[in-house]
């Protein structure tokens, strides 16, 4: 996290501690607003169209429970989706019995637009669930074309862009869509524990809301009615933390102030520096699938535990991550690995960082053999 995004943290904290939760809060109204808006900039959209949740799942699975579902109903997902999206859809077909259909990939890797289409006209499903990227792999799923396809077909379309949000500019009249899933951390920058789902106008015209409102997102007004919030509001919780929301506000407005296309641009040359340092080394094979890359390298690597190496490599202060087969059973099965090795470079990162971090590598690597 930058500064900006600790010191807000830090400061409401502060001031909860001074003058007590409801108090500050209600200090903090400005601040709040604003924050609102600096997440609503970060994706072209306005600020009644944010509904800051708990974190980019929570943001699928209040979406997910905007639909009425009947047994039967089509959902059209892709091989690559995150994994608690995935289990979400298994216990939807398992509940309510409908039927979850994944659109064939490209031949080299990533959602085939032309079975999204072909799907979309043989089921005409209730809606369309996929992740822009990953989170197993460099791969970014081509969304503005599923996006497209879905509004001509006048299905709604749910993406996942927890690993977009703040890697590069995202746009959602762009990239159309009824609902985007975001979270504050990862390249936003931001803390840990809070996120944000975007509701279209759209969306919202049509009255899409969440299954179990509670008194936030809607006024109980007679005995047996109640009156939802007009805006994105809808999807919110009465409770969460202000001090993570005012430092999410802060991310956002410090991903404004950069120049994200530059950002981007930077961080998918140092990862493309990672991939090709990473094919000279012996036993060392990159995951990474597709026509479009972004800044996540995955990688394994012959008679090492991906886990073993993130704890190593940690204690040499590199920050890595592991991701096993059970983040993406089908993606991880097709490329015949159990585990992957991540690896995150951000524009902040420099040459030198990257330098080291393949030595320390190299020498890991050297220990296996």
């Amino acid at each position: 996290m930058p500064q900006p995004v600790i010191a807000a943290i830090h400061n409401h904290i502060n001031l909860e501690a001074e003058i007590g939760g409801y108090e500050a809060a209600d200090a903090a109204e400005e601040s709040i607003a604003e924050s609102y808006s600096h997440i609503a900039t970060l994706i072209g959209a306005k600020s009644r169209n944010i509904a800051v949740v708990e974190n980019a799942t929570v943001a699928t699975s209040q979406a997910l429970s905007a639909f009425s579902f009947q047994p039967g109903d089509v959902i059209v997902t892709t091989n690559v989706d995150y994994s608690s999206n995935q289990i979400m859809l298994l216990s939807l077909a398992e509940r309510f019995g409908i039927n979850i259909v994944r659109a064939d990939d490209l031949p080299n890797g990533g959602v085939d637009p032309n079975s999204v289409d072909r799907l979309l006209e043989k089921h005409r499903p209730k809606l369309v669930l996929m992740s822009w990227i990953p989170t197993n792999s460099g791969l970014i799923q081509d969304s503005k074309a599923v996006g497209e396809l879905c509004k001509t077909h006048g299905v709604p379309f749910v993406l996942d862009a927890c690993q977009a949000i703040g890697q590069f500019p995202v746009d959602v009249n762009e990239v159309p869509c009824d609902f985007l899933a975001a979270t504050a951390r990862k390249f936003l920058r931001g803390p840990r524990g809070i996120g944000f789902l975007y509701v279209s106008d759209d969306a919202l015209d049509k009255d899409y809301r969440p299954l179990f409102p509670d008194t936030h997102g809607a006024a109980w007004t007679e005995p047996d009615e109640y009156e939802l919030e007009p805006d994105a509001r809808r999807f919110e919780n009465w409770e969460f933390s202000y001090a993570l929301l005012l430092g999410m506000g802060a991310a956002a407005k410090y991903a404004n102030e950069l120049n994200l296309k530059s950002a981007g641009k930077r961080a998918f040359e140092l990862a493309d520096m990672v991939r090709n340092k990473l094919r000279e080394f012996p036993g060392v094979t990159i995951r990474d699938r597709g026509d479009h890359l972004c800044a996540i390298v995955s990688a394994t690597v012959d008679g090492r535990n991906p886990d073993d190496l993130v704890q190593k490599l940690r204690r040499k202060t590199i920050n890595t991550s592991a991701a096993s087969r059970t983040a993406g059973v089908i993606d991880m099965r097709a490329k015949g690995a159990d585990a992957i090795l991540r690896i995150s470079p951000h524009y902040y990162n420099t040459e030198e960082e990257i330098e080291r971090l393949m030595e320390v590598l190299e020498s890991l690597v050297a220990g296996s053999r």
